[in-house]
């Protein structure tokens, strides 16, 4: 398998270079955070042989010894580090290990010679606290697994994209793991549940109290089987404690939060499409990557395949840069609202087939409820495409690839 060039997020780096803003790299650990640094950081070097570059990564054995430092020790170490009368492009690995990270980090954007590059894997790193310290001077990058081009581009299944497509739900797009199931899909699992594991040691127990490891093991289960379809703490606390799992709402809801903070679920907020207004309840949780669904409960592909696919287009929804909601029209619900760069809203439905004519009636139902004129499409596996009364339907694989 070859290196790929994360291309999207290459160009909003070099869009931001020397722009008077932090540039926060942010996704779930292992999405290919480092690496993008370091790929940016190759195209700065192509671009001035003599650029000057600091990156610090307190995982490799070179910077261990900043790791105990205080945020000043650190911020003197750059300091004395860089070069005077020019731009030094000074990148931290994971910065949220560091103690009074945020200080650190204002010292370091305020300095005239400084262009502040940073990752981090937790939404601490632009908690509302370090946000009103940081507003109007931070950027985030939210980076993801790779998406199902650069995974054909990775894996160069190109010749059989539909093959490749079960291959990439079942494995997901963590770099480690494709590259690990070329080897066996086991190899992948193993991979993906040491990920898990690492991010509730260091992103959540470390961060919040957790009562009980094996209710909260139950809650995230809940949601991963459950991704596409509306859920509540308060449902999700009734439910496991009829299988007698006793926990109650507030505590789901911490653990929910958690999930999220960590970059394991993106939360999709109601939208009323009639109402005009946005809903505070019910809303949809979409895991980061469907390769953690296979490591964490074993399911076969077979097993609610309409919902994984809407996983995966949300994903790349977000890619693409959309805002994104989930509609409801009367007591009928579209599966996404969004709103693209151009401030042009669309609505989306995503099925597995519509070949049978009760389900086509079903997916398009919530499409002629809706009496304005924006765009609506109807995502499919089907292979064939057209229109329904201005209603247009696309194969999915054909829509992911699209550049």
């Amino acid at each position: 398998m070859k290196a790929i060039l994360r291309t999207q997020y290459l160009d909003t780096l070099r869009f931001l270079k020397d722009k008077n803003l932090i540039k926060v790299a942010t996704g779930v650990r292992r999405c290919g955070k480092s690496t993008l640094m370091t790929q940016f950081q190759d195209l700065l070097r192509q671009e001035n042989e003599d650029v000057s570059i600091l990156s610090i990564n307190m995982d490799m054995p070179e910077f261990r010894f900043l790791a105990e430092k205080s945020w000043k020790e650190i911020y003197d170490y750059i300091i004395h580090q860089i070069k005077k009368n020019t731009t030094n492009y000074v990148f931290i690995d994971e910065v949220q290990n560091v103690l009074e990270f945020e200080k650190l980090l204002e010292g370091l954007y305020v300095h005239p010679n400084i262009d502040l590059y940073v990752t981090g894997s937790n939404a601490f790193l632009l908690s509302s606290e370090l946000a009103t310290l940081l507003t109007g001077r931070a950027y985030e990058i939210n980076v993801l697994p790779f998406s199902f081009s650069e995974y054909l581009e990775f894996t160069e299944k190109v010749g059989n994209p539909d093959r490749a497509f079960a291959d990439y739900i079942r494995t997901g797009g963590f770099p480690e793991a494709v590259r690990l199931s070329s080897e066996g899909n086991h190899f992948a699992n193993e991979y993906l549940q040491t990920v898990y594991k690492n991010i509730f040691t260091n992103d959540i127990s470390k961060r919040h109290t957790i009562y009980g490891e094996e209710s909260f093991q139950e809650v995230v289960d809940f949601l991963v089987d459950s991704i596409g379809s509306r859920v509540s703490a308060g449902n999700i606390a009734k439910i496991l404690t009829a299988n007698k799992k006793k926990i109650d709402n507030k505590t789901v809801s911490k653990y929910i939060d958690t999930l999220v903070e960590s970059y394991l679920f993106y939360k999709v907020n109601r939208f009323d499409v009639k109402g005009k207004q946005h809903l505070a309840t019910l809303e949809k949780y979409y895991l980061v990557d469907l390769g953690l669904r296979t490591a964490l409960l074993g399911k076969e592909l077979s097993t609610d395949t309409g919902h994984l696919l809407e996983n995966i287009i949300f994903l790349e929804l977000r890619r693409r840069k959309n805002q994104v909601w989930v509609g409801k029209v009367n007591n009928l619900e579209v599966d996404f609202i969004i709103r693209d760069n151009e401030g042009f809203t669309k609505y989306i439905q995503v099925a597995q087939t519509v070949q049978n004519t009760k389900t086509l009636e079903r997916e398009l139902a919530p499409f002629k409820s809706i009496s304005d004129h924006h765009e609506k499409l109807l995502i499919t596996m089907d292979y064939d495409s057209g229109t329904y009364n201005g209603i247009k339907k696309i194969n999915a694989i054909d829509w992911l690839t699209q550049n």
